[in-house]
């Protein structure tokens, strides 16, 4: 076929594809002039609903998915704020100046939006290694008890604890029985949050560096290593006084402390017969991050050496599974909370 024969049959074809498309749209718009839609039902209802549902669902879709995006980055935020703290906190100093010498105003430190009332603590930008209570046996004792706020909330605040701080107030004036005293720290503490660290700290010692972590270690840990009193070294090689920790596990093996010491002295020798027998050692840390300071004072009052001491000692191992915290008996008679501290007045007996 020659060229020319070629193009007029293309030609042809092509003219017959356009008028057949300028009928169907001349036909399709007359259609939509005789039925428009404001007036009768809308013409091809079914063709209309599926519409109107698919934008529906399409527009559904697109809020489950926004918000299944908002979900997600809420998400991912959080769990970005809720790392967990490094071993070694950031933010600690060292070697700490710790004076006696004026008096401290503790209204300041209320005003810390940090703290939760009760004197709980928890860091806003990790999450914790453990949570801890701060035991603190008392009576009588309220300058130093001022002091002990004054340095160690700033302090455990840098060590990023999950902590909180109870005041264990004997109330009355009998014999005071420390142990005892922390046994109920140990009991009531729990009752309020699920704490898995308790330090049980003499309210007149203070450390004089912050990177004595005051938490638990794989073995019970002795925090008051190096007292100003004894020259800044350990009276003797099982010394476990003034400041210690343990944990849930550690506390309930040795069965708590010792409810019988009534008056001073004893009562840390039988502790560490009873992490001797069950098989548990004495942590430390070195001497110099170990120090602290005790404010001077005079013995108080019905709190005299007791007698008694060498000798309950002496019987810790025939003891200690029936004297503790499975046989302790008390009633608490008010609970106040500060907003630096909980404190619980408890009557916990006679000798």
């Amino acid at each position: 076929m020659e060229p020319r024969a070629s193009f007029s049959v293309l030609y042809k074809a092509c003219f017959l594809v356009v008028a057949a498309c300028a009928l169907h749209i001349s036909l399709m718009l007359l259609f939509y002039l005789r039925n428009p839609s404001t007036e009768n039902e809308p013409a091809l209802p079914r063709h209309s609903n599926s519409t109107s549902r698919s934008i529906n669902t399409s527009t559904s879709l697109s809020t489950s998915t926004s918000t299944t995006v908002k979900i997600q980055a809420t998400e991912a935020s959080s769990t970005k704020a809720l790392e967990r703290c490094p071993e070694t906190p950031p933010h600690l100093v060292g070697p700490l100046r710790v004076e006696f010498s004026d008096p401290v105003n503790l209204d300041e430190m209320r005003q810390d939006p940090l703290l939760s009332e009760g004197g709980r603590y928890t860091p806003r930008d990790c999450v914790s290694l453990q949570k801890v209570a701060l035991i603190i046996p008392y009576r009588h004792r309220e300058d130093h008890l001022k002091y002990w706020l004054f340095y160690l909330h700033p302090i455990l605040q840098r060590q990023q604890l999950d902590y909180g701080v109870y005041v264990i107030q004997q109330d009355g004036e009998d014999t005071f029985n420390r142990a005892k005293l922390l046994n109920v720290g140990y009991a009531e503490s729990l009752k309020e949050y699920d704490y898995n660290c308790f330090v049980f700290s003499d309210v007149d010692l203070i450390p004089m560096d912050d990177r004595n972590i005051y938490r638990c270690f794989d073995q019970p840990r002795h925090l008051a290593v190096a007292m100003d009193k004894f020259g800044f070294g350990l009276p003797y090689v099982q010394y476990f006084g003034g400041v210690s920790a343990m944990s849930k596990e550690q506390y309930l093996k040795i069965n708590g402390f010792p409810n019988n010491y009534w008056g001073w002295g004893g009562e840390d020798d039988d502790i560490y017969n009873r992490l001797t027998f069950r098989g548990m050692s004495i942590s430390r840390t070195d001497g110099v991050t170990g120090r602290c300071k005790m404010i001077r004072h005079d013995r108080d009052k019905m709190n005299e050496p007791n007698p008694q001491r060498f000798h309950r000692i002496a019987h810790t191992r025939e003891t200690m599974d029936s004297d503790g915290i499975n046989s302790l008996t008390y009633k608490v008679l008010k609970i106040e909370k500060d907003k630096l501290f909980t404190k619980i007045i408890v009557d916990i007996g006679k000798p």
